[in-house]
């Protein structure tokens, strides 16, 4: 195991890789909180592709990501996990669409324990699932950075107080925090 950090607007990332691929990507605050006994060694060279790739993303270049991933979970999480990368940049579903996509649609509070466990947040958009009502639920870095990236994959450039560069940034970003603004399949 290896791990780095990367500078990002929504703080200092970890990525942590095996010989597989990326592991486990964690954020300031994230909850729960990661073990950093399994960090391993820092090595930023390991992880020159994802450190490109998140730049890409950052500046608006980048929708999906190409990174060999080994999340550990269950076979349950890792159909969740696999279903959350289905969900289109820019757009957001809800819990019990993610448990019809795995064939499990009475599976809707597990889908969200499963959801609330992606080791690989960003990489695996967990932040792109929302509840049944449109509403912003938990997020392992907070539901404010849920709501940046949402908004940041929406092209509204803010900051993660919420703070608008631009009249038109803002208000999409107003309408994406409440039900009605959402792109969300119920």
């Amino acid at each position: 195991m290896t791990h780095t950090f990367i500078d990002s607007p929504i703080g200092t990332l970890t990525l942590v890789r095996n010989d597989a691929g990326l592991s486990g990507l964690f954020m300031p605050e994230h909850k729960p909180a990661p073990d950093e006994a399994i960090f391993g060694a820092r090595k930023h060279a390991a992880f020159a592709d994802a450190i490109e790739q998140f730049g890409e993303y950052w500046a608006g270049e980048r929708t999906d990501f190409d990174l060999p991933l080994a999340p550990a979970g269950t076979a349950f999480q890792l159909r969740v996990w696999s279903a959350l990368r289905t969900i289109p940049h820019g757009q957001t579903r809800t819990y019990g669409w993610i448990a019809e996509q795995i064939g499990q649609p009475t599976a809707v509070r597990a889908v969200g324990l499963a959801n609330g466990r992606n080791p690989l947040s960003i990489v695996v958009p967990c932040h792109r699932v929302v509840g049944a009502s449109g509403a912003l639920t938990g997020y392992a870095g907070g539901v404010e950075r849920k709501r940046f990236l949402l908004d940041h994959e929406a092209g509204a450039a803010l900051d993660l107080s919420g703070s608008a560069d631009s009249g038109t940034a803002g208000r999409r970003g107003a309408e994406r925090s409440g039900a009605a603004g959402l792109d969300s399949v119920a």
